[in-house]
């Protein structure tokens, strides 16, 4: 909900609590997050999120590769 609603800090946050408690994300986190970070200012984040999409192997789902192809576009 909050990357719906524009609120890409919280995205932030929340993802950096993940990490921090070892929750593994899933390909519903990676989208949530990667949309997110379609915005300029927002950019930075979704490099660093796009190389943990490649490490945990999720760059071959589809529709992680269309979430990718919205940031960067």
């Amino acid at each position: 909900a909050y990357a719906q609603h524009g609120c890409g800090a919280e995205v932030s946050q929340l993802f950096q609590q993940m990490q921090q408690k070892a929750v593994k994300p899933d390909k519903i986190t990676f989208i949530t997050i990667l949309n997110a970070c379609a915005s300029p200012e927002a950019l930075t984040l979704g490099d660093l999120v796009h190389a943990y999409v490649v490490d945990e192997g999720f760059e071959l789902e589809v529709i992680v590769g269309s979430a990718l192809v919205n940031m960067y576009g």
